[in-house]
């Protein structure tokens, strides 16, 4: 009687999380869009969608975390979303020093891109197809890495810098959501034969 309950759950789970990451990869690539297109022609929109990146990070690791059992089971989300807070305002007090911007986006990248890694992980288990998350997780720690280094240069930073790694984020986004699709589609095939 308990496994009659689990696969609606699981069923409605898969389906929130396919949700889930398509809507962060429409942003993402939304962002990335005014970010090379408007941006740069305007200091204060700019400076807007440079705070509002991290706050929409929050606000989706809060609802992620919300609708897969609470944030309290879900501690590597709240910790994301708290992280992604701070980043927002360290970046409203940054601005307009883009070489500082840059450096708490390195800082928030290596954090969130652990913390999404865990997330991946834990994952793994009951949902599959959480490889591409697990790669953006490892990989956004390394691009943070590299936007430290990118901070202490003489080269001045611009928002283009983060439109590269918002690009990838959503594409990772974008991935998993077609991933949690494929696997989907394959036990549908698999209960039908």
């Amino acid at each position: 009687m308990n496994d009659s309950h689990a696969m609606p759950d699981r069923a409605a789970q898969e389906r929130w999380l396919k949700t889930y990451y398509l809507t962060r990869a429409v942003f993402s690539f939304v962002w990335v869009a005014a970010a090379v297109g408007v941006a740069r022609y305007s200091t204060g929109f700019a400076a807007a969608l440079l705070v509002c990146y991290p706050a929409w990070d929050a606000l989706a690791n809060v609802a992620d975390g919300s609708r897969s059992g609470g944030l309290a089971a879900n501690r590597t989300q709240a910790a994301n979303a708290v992280a992604s807070l701070a980043v927002a305002a360290a970046v409203a007090v940054a601005l307009p020093d883009m070489h500082r911007v840059l450096g708490v986006f390195g800082v928030w990248a290596i954090l969130s891109g652990l913390l999404q890694l865990g997330t991946g992980l834990r994952r793994w288990k009951a949902y599959g197809a959480q490889w591409a998350m697990i790669l953006s997780g490892g990989q956004s720690a390394l691009a943070g890495a590299v936007f430290i280094h990118q901070a202490g240069t003489a080269v001045e930073p611009t928002i283009a810098t983060v439109a590269g790694y918002a690009g990838f984020g959503a594409f990772y986004f974008l991935v998993s959501a077609l991933s949690l699709h494929a696997v989907a589609w394959r036990r549908r095939g698999a209960v039908g034969r």
